[in-house]
């Protein structure tokens, strides 16, 4: 029992050392605000905010927080250009005059000390260091230390703000925690429009001291507190504000809609301008068309942005391609190169990524216009049937259907499945695989063979798909959701699940899966597959 009542003695001399530690800060910030003859007091709080144990730096701020918040109301802090302080003793000022800078001076050191605590070790300390701040923003909006410009920015205390705002935007610690908890203050609509003038001034001035082309850390932060910002969709929701405002309310930037558009743009635009790490670019582009394109003055000006992207290769490109598609039809952007684009991001990796599923609904989106021109309709058809060939089961679950939703959509394609060919020489595909332009790859002279070949395939779900062409297609077109995320488990389960086929029943399937991909680029028809290889089941 011996080290228990150690540990419990321990535990007890902790517990009065902080009772008694905060006791005495208390005393200290009582006295301050009692009388001014203990003004010097400021020094010893101002001190315990460095303090190396956490909660004497909790205890502090929360005394600074107090102190100044009650000396703001009374207004004893200097209002105006505030001189330095070797300069307070010179010229003719009174002791009234001379005790409210020092007092200001004091202030400055307390937001300059809390500010450093945000980069401190401890969440706690952190936490407690962000609220005293925006205690003190709205102090500061009641009672403002500088003499109020009514022509624009009224009484918000924007150099405090914009401090926050600095160190939130660490180029070091990752700061995703504490900007989710900033979240809260960013409801309020004149928090919010001067942080977004804040943070695009601050990626401005770090991105081009910093002439590296990525800063990841820095980079995770700002998006991470633009991302935390909601705007209002109307401009009767702008009616929530931390500073009050008492003449011109009607001419304030941030209680106007227009304003927190314009704010939210450049904010945006200044972000993008510069080159993203690779993770960055999908986290933007997923979220483009929803949480960033509605709120945008100008939503064109992301074209640059959007070209850039797409340059980037990938999944990245698809994404890209959705937030010009958007464009296009919401805001008539004219983009001539757009399908030629996703065209070519059609390859045998579509198959095979974990975007699969989003690259094929997105398509499905890009080609639903019933306006589109058969020749460009047939050669994606065309394109995905080649494609189909050495693609796995999963994907021709998805494919299959998805080119019988085309022919559909644009009944003139059927040429494709129809056409007559000669069965007593060797056939030659016309349609040219490695052709960029689907303008120039012949699709609507060609036919349909592919999907003629995978009514063969081993598995029979692809075959029953690939069948499907024969018939004549029913009006309702079919719901790709289900088959978008198909797992080659959950495939080979229900293919299991099936009874056995008796012996003299089961044929030669032909496996296409290991069929070279370098037959597929020569454009070659049935009879000149090669290497193909077949299991006697």
């Amino acid at each position: 029992m011996a080290p228990s009542k150690k540990r419990n003695v321990k535990t007890s001399d902790a517990e009065n050392s902080q009772t008694s530690f905060k006791q005495t800060i208390n005393t200290k910030t009582e006295l301050i605000l009692q009388s001014r003859k203990h003004a010097n007091c400021i020094f010893d709080l101002l001190e315990y905010l460095q303090s190396e144990k956490e909660k004497e730096v909790v205890f502090a701020i929360s005394a600074c927080q107090k102190l100044f918040c009650e000396l703001l109301e009374r207004g004893e802090l200097y209002v105006g250009q505030l001189p330095k302080e070797e300069e307070i003793l010179q010229g003719d000022r009174d002791a009234d005059e001379k005790y409210h800078m020092f007092i200001r001076h004091r202030y400055n050191s307390c937001v300059e000390l809390l500010l450093e605590n945000i980069g401190h070790e401890s969440y706690q300390v952190k936490e407690s260091a962000l609220c005293a701040i925006i205690k003190f923003a709205a102090a500061e909006g009641k009672h403002p230390l500088q003499k109020q410009d009514w022509s624009q920015h009224y009484s918000f205390p924007r150099e405090l703000i914009s401090g926050l705002v600095w160190v939130l935007l660490s180029e070091k610690e990752d700061m995703a925690l504490l900007i989710s908890r900033f979240q809260e203050y960013l409801e309020m609509d004149d928090v919010r429009y001067y942080v977004m003038n804040s943070v695009r001034d601050n990626i401005h001035r770090v991105m081009d001291r910093n002439k590296r082309s990525e800063m990841p850390v820095y980079q995770n932060n700002v998006f991470t507190l633009l991302t935390n910002i909601t705007m209002p969709s109307q401009g009767s929701e702008i009616n929530n504000f931390m500073t009050k405002q008492e003449a011109k309310y009607e001419d304030w930037k941030a209680a106007k809609l227009k304003e927190h558009k314009r704010a939210f743009e450049l904010m945006w635009l200044t972000f993008l301008k510069y080159k993203l790490p690779m993770n960055m670019y999908k986290k933007v582009l997923v979220i483009l068309h929803d949480s960033i394109l509605p709120h945008m003055s100008d939503p064109t000006l992301m074209i640059d942005f959007l070209s850039a992207a797409y340059n980037v290769g990938g999944a990245i490109s698809l994404l890209a391609l959705n937030g010009l598609f958007i464009l296009m039809h919401e805001h008539n952007l004219d983009y001539p190169d757009f399908y030629k684009k996703l065209y070519n991001l059609l390859d045998p990796s579509v198959f095979h990524v974990k975007y699969r599923a989003r690259f094929f609904h997105l398509t499905n989106i890009f080609l639903s216009s019933s306006h589109l021109p058969i020749y460009l309709v047939a050669a994606f058809i065309k394109r995905l049937s080649r494609l189909a060939l050495t693609a796995p089961p999963t994907g021709l679950l998805i494919v299959l259907p998805f080119i019988c939703n085309l022919i559909r959509r644009h009944p003139s394609c059927r040429v494709l499945i129809h056409r007559p060919s000669s069965t007593d020489e060797m056939c030659t595909d016309p349609y040219v695989m490695e052709e960029e332009d689907p303008a120039q790859c012949h699709a609507l002279e060609s036919s349909l063979w592919e999907i003629k070949t995978l009514q063969n395939h081993y598995h029979p779900d692809v075959s029953k798909a690939a069948k499907a062409i024969n018939q004549i297609l029913p009006e309702p077109e079919d719901d790709l959701s289900e088959l978008l995320e198909l797992s080659t488990f959950e495939v080979y389960e229900t293919d299991g699940a099936r009874p056995e086929e008796p012996k003299s029943v089961c044929a030669t399937r032909v496996r296409f899966s290991h069929w070279s991909a370098s037959e597929s680029q020569r454009g070659a028809g049935p009879s000149l597959l090669t290497g193909v290889a077949t299991d006697t089941v």
